[in-house]
């Protein structure tokens, strides 16, 4: 901007009153011509997309295009150009303040999120090979292929990006419309992506109004921290997924050693992450997060520990979870419950029937 500065200083010098007037009119103009990405992602091509862009097709076509026949989609969020709407809702509308204004650096590997992009090399491997113990469509080079996972709090497409490369069908949701074009616009980089992976902007309670049932795995990474209700967004995550569907979540333990870590030293002496990502109050211990998720009907099956080294930038598994860990759950079946009951039901029946037989037997005594 200096430059042009210098350059309209040296073309008005000694002018009439009427240039140095076009001068300051110019000088607010030029800067406004080098627009930033808020200005790009403004556009109507990188407009969030709609529940109906989102539809899947039946007939091969791809979503949003001429060709699509399809008439309604197995799953869409209502009110998706809305940032949360319902009454009950697990959105914190502080948390999502937070992280307006980094809408823009979500694939800046060097900025704000660079711990999220070194996470990746932790938490796919972990997703996928949980996954690929009950799938057995697997295919070469896409061992997810055939599994619906849902991407809650995708933010810019960080973790939903590498899924659909695996294969999987992927829908990213987010309650900030800016997060949504963010990754839409980085995702329209990459052609495989296109038909794997879809974004929408809403809420998880939203999503599950269209979806009770719909997905294979559902991922919560880094987000339960910053919900509004646990409890109920474990709900809902159950409702959307199928019986027998994983759950995943990465998040903070409530320790000391936790605000120690990631709050006094992760944001307040290194930033890692910009001052007050985080709330200590907010945290959950493993066992508090188990409880929440056996009274939902799940099954937890893995608690791992992750400790995150600035130094050179990546994750390892650690087998303390004091600090960050990953969490895998799995919904329980029907058939299991409907098992467990009828066995009960059984055993209940058949004592009744050898008392009445040992009664019948009395009486002709």
């Amino acid at each position: 901007m200096a430059m042009w500065r210098r350059l309209l200083l040296w073309c008005t010098s000694g002018r009439s009153p009427q240039f140095g007037l076009a001068f300051g009119v110019l000088e607010r103009a030029v800067p406004a011509a080098f627009c930033d990405w808020n200005t790009v992602l403004a556009w109507s091509r990188f407009r969030t997309p709609t529940a109906t862009s989102l539809q899947p097709c039946t007939d091969g076509a791809a979503p949003g295009t001429s060709g699509c026949s399809s008439a309604k989609a197995p799953y869409s969020c209502r009110r998706a150009s809305r940032m949360y709407s319902t009454s009950k809702t697990t959105v914190e509308p502080g948390e999502v303040k937070k992280f307006q204004a980094l809408s823009q650096n979500w694939w800046d590997r060097h900025g704000e999120f660079a711990a999220l992009h070194a996470l990746n090399d932790l938490r796919v491997p972990f997703i996928r090979d949980a996954l690929l113990t009950n799938n057995e469509k697997q295919q070469l080079g896409c061992p997810l292929h055939g599994l619906r996972i849902l991407d809650i709090g995708c933010g810019g497409g960080l973790l939903s990006e590498p899924l659909g490369r695996l294969g999987a069908m992927v829908t990213g949701i987010d309650p900030l419309n800016d997060n949504i074009r963010t990754a839409e616009m980085h995702k329209s980089f990459d052609p495989v992506l296109q038909e794997q992976v879809q974004y929408a902007a809403c809420s998880l309670e939203e999503m599950a109004d269209e979806a009770t049932g719909m997905f294979d795995a559902v991922i919560a990474s880094e987000v339960v921290e910053h919900v509004g209700d646990v409890e109920m967004f474990i709900k809902y995550a159950a409702q959307v997924l199928k019986p027998g569907g994983s759950l995943f979540i990465t998040t903070i333990n409530k320790t000391f050693l936790s605000y120690m870590l990631a709050i006094v030293a992760a944001e307040k002496i290194l930033r890692i992450v910009p001052n007050g990502t985080h709330e200590w109050e907010r945290f959950i211990n493993p066992d508090d997060l188990e409880k929440l998720l056996v009274s939902s009907g799940f099954t937890v099956e893995t608690i791992n520990g992750m400790l995150y080294n600035p130094l050179f930038g990546s994750w390892s598994w650690i087998s303390n979870a004091g600090v960050n860990y990953a969490l895998h759950a799995v919904k329980n079946k029907i058939e299991e419950q409907s098992d467990f009951m009828s066995e009960k039901g059984d055993r209940k029946d058949n004592d009744t029937y050898q008392s009445e037989s040992s009664v019948g037997s009395t009486v002709k005594l």
